[in-house]
Order: structure tokens, then sequence, then C-alpha cells
């Protein structure tokens, strides 16, 4: 059995069907750069040597993605052995590149040039991103029917978590502007009242981000997915309290995005006042 054959397998598969939608969406991503080198190779014939030449050679262009494609072919590998299709995971032992947690924090002069100038659909977006720690895609997605009594219902695309995002004054205030949009199911609709696609949203995006920058002077080099970094950074509690309002499964991935820096105390105690100055000006 080739490996495409049992990257085939692999999607056809039960496990594969009950995996989120983000995810699978990840793994028809690496298929792409996985299957060109490797589809046509018999399974069993590829060994720990191979992948870490196909690691190193992909991680000339993107260390991350480079990791990325190892899981999902280590995951492809790992389910394949449990039905007998493989002898034995080839990924296993063989290291990823060690990355580097990003560590931009967007401050709120930032934040506020951007918001300034950006068009009715991104501002809103900005706002339910930032003041609910979510992703692009889940604000993309939000619909009218997710907006209840208590706040906002959001399942998150890529690990699944529930949770009723609670309103807040600023909160109301964003959701209220959307009425201003076209007509649509999704809270955030174009002007013919579709959701909008992550490429046209992207576009309007980075036009405002450059306009804020060459109007206010302020060096505006954020992505649209730090603003969920800076919601968690600016939340006010332990790691535990930021990881409860952003729904991540460990304090560790809390920590990821928590890129604040913070104050530190400082020792206070009194000079003395009887300590004898062999110098003076």
């Amino acid at each position: 059995m080739t490996f495409g054959r049992l990257w085939e397998k692999f999607l056809a598969s039960a496990y594969y069907s009950d995996l989120s939608p983000r995810t699978q969406k990840d793994y028809l991503q690496h298929q792409k750069k996985l299957l060109a080198v490797f589809g046509k190779v018999p399974a069993d014939s590829i060994k720990p040597e191979h992948i870490r030449r196909y690691m190193d050679k992909r991680g000339e262009q993107s260390k991350t993605q480079a990791n990325h494609e190892k899981s999902s072919m280590s995951r492809v590998y790992s389910w394949g052995y449990e039905r007998g299709y493989v002898k034995a995971n080839p990924c296993a032992g063989v290291s990823k590149f060690k990355a580097k947690n990003r560590e931009r924090y967007v401050t709120d002069k930032e934040y506020q040039a951007v918001l300034s100038v950006a068009p009715l659909p991104v501002f809103i977006a900005m706002e339910i991103a930032y003041l609910c720690a979510a992703r692009v895609s889940d604000v993309l997605s939000l619909k009218w029917e997710q907006i209840g009594n208590d706040g906002i219902f959001i399942q998150q695309g890529k690990t699944g978590k529930k949770q009723i995002k609670a309103w807040s004054p600023r909160l109301q205030a964003a959701i209220e502007k959307a009425k201003q949009l076209p007509t649509s199911a999704y809270v955030i609709s174009n002007q013919y009242g579709n959701r909008y696609m992550y490429k046209g949203f992207n576009e309007m995006w980075v036009e405002a981000r450059n306009r804020a920058g060459k109007i206010s002077g302020i060096l505006t080099d954020f992505t649209f997915h730090d603003l969920k970094a800076k919601g968690i950074s600016d939340y006010e509690g332990s790691s535990r309290d930021k990881q409860l309002f952003s729904g991540h499964k460990t304090e560790g991935q809390v920590l990821i995005y928590d890129r604040k820096v913070k104050v530190s105390p400082t020792l206070d105690v009194p000079l003395p006042e009887n300590i004898p100055r062999k110098y003076s000006k």
C-alpha cells in the first residue's frame, strides 16, 4: 500500500469524520506537500531518516508548517498501524523543530489606531475577536442564532470548546453595530448578505491596518490573530482565570497567548538615614 492510499483511507474513516472542521481542513492543506513527496512511495518503505530529510528541507521555508505536516503524517501512520495497514510509524522518534512562541503584543494605541479607520465589518470583527478572545474563523462564521440573552454562544472551530461569552456593554455595542450591515443569517455580512470568506475579509483588514499606520505613524505590523492574544493578555486574573476566559484546554496554552509584560513588585524598604556619605557633589 502506498502512503497516498493510506492517506485516502484515513480521510474516508470515521476517525477523520469525527474531527473538527478546522482540523479536517488542516489535513487537506497538509496533504498537498506530503503527497507530492511521499504519495507514490510504499508506506512501509518510508523510514525515520526520510521524515527527517523532509523536515529539514521543508523547514527551510517554514519550520512551523514542517512541524504541523509531520504531526498529520504521524497521526495517519498511527491510525494505519492500529488497523494493520502498516507495520510501524516512521515519524516516531523524529524530533520537531523548536518553535519560538510569538511575542507581539498589540498596545491599546495600536489597536485604537486601526479601529478608528476600519470599515464597519472589520470594526465589529476586531471588537468580537478582542473581547471574546476569538479566532477569525469563529468570528466570521458567527450567526444571529448564536446571539442570546446571556451572551454569544461560540463553539471553537479548532478545539470544539463550547462557551457563552457573557455580555459587556462594549460587546453589546459591537453587536448593535452589526445590525447596520445587510440582513443576513451571519452577524458580519458583506454587501450581498453573505458571510465574508477569509481572503476577502483579510484584504479589508490589511488595508485598514496599513491606512492606520500611514495616518498615525504607528507601526501596525500585527496580525488579526494577535487580537486574540491581546484579549487574553489584557484579561485580569490568574492563568487559570485566563484559561476559563479563552477556552483553552490547558494553562500552558494560555501562556503562549499571554504576551503583556507584567509589572513586577520591587523591594520596598526604607533607606537608613545615618549612612555616611564619603563622596558628594
